[in-house]
């Protein structure tokens, strides 16, 4: 396993909660990661500690190192802007930005300079648009309000937004939950795609989607990693009594 992720002796706190615990896991490059546990257990915050949105929450303290590419992104060195354009997040619930669909992709190219002309931008558009499911049912209205999409359209087309800033890391806070069960279906289809091109980490409340998804898994309770490791030896054969209680459904 060629690791992308290193998190090396990391606690983290909200104010004087103790939120995670001695954790320390490598996340490979390019499979989807699963963070799976029950409600509670850590999985949210370890998800935002690595694109440093968990600094964001008034209280919180972080320490121990992780690394992306060798690399620790929380050394004072570190670009933060830089960090959360290589490590995208896909939220619970689509936030499209109050403008066109078309804009929803073009704004971040355009912040980011990662394309001139209009040309340009218009291919770079249309291409993640593609890549996120999106294209052939927005093509005829690329320039109406991205509001009018359904639910499920919206989160694709967060996806198509994320990706277009050229992350290397998608990370997804339980993407699917706020979505009917096609819609899900959908982001899901896109996820196994991607997984070639992109390190993924998704947080799950559902054992079936982290049955479906995970290449690799982490399952967490009361802040520890208790298990790590590839999803067909966690399912099927894990090491942890606490891990098989889990999967039986017993807490």
């Amino acid at each position: 396993m060629e690791p992308h992720i290193q998190i090396k002796n990391v606690n983290a706190y909200y104010k004087n909660t103790q939120a995670l615990k001695n954790i320390n896991i490598q996340i490979p490059r390019q499979q989807i990661t699963v963070i799976m546990g029950p409600s509670g257990c850590g999985k949210t915050t370890l998800l935002r500690s690595l694109n440093r949105f968990l600094e964001l929450d008034e209280g919180t303290q972080l320490q121990g190192k992780i690394l992306i590419d060798n690399q620790n992104i929380y050394d004072r060195s570190a670009e933060v802007i830089d960090i959360r354009k290589r490590v995208g997040l896909l939220a619970q619930s689509p936030y499209p930005l109050p403008m066109s669909i078309f804009e929803n992709i073009a704004y971040g190219i355009k912040i980011h300079n990662i394309k001139d002309s209009k040309k340009d931008i218009e291919k770079t558009v249309q291409h993640y648009l593609e890549l996120a499911g999106l294209w052939e049912e927005v093509r005829d209205r690329l320039h109406t309000p991205a509001g009018e999409l359904s639910v499920g359209q919206q989160q694709r087309l967060c996806l198509a937004r994320g990706l277009a800033i050229e992350p290397e890391i998608i990370l997804g806070d339980e993407p699917t939950s706020a979505l009917d069960p096609i819609s899900a279906q959908h982001i899901e289809k896109r996820l196994i795609e991607l997984k070639h091109l992109y390190t993924i980490v998704i947080v799950t409340h559902t054992l079936r989607q982290a049955k479906r998804l995970a290449d690799y898994v982490i399952f967490m309770y009361m802040g520890e990693v208790v298990e790590a490791g590839r999803a067909e030896d966690v399912f099927l054969h894990p090491k942890q009594e606490r891990t098989q209680a889990y999967l039986d459904g017993i807490f």
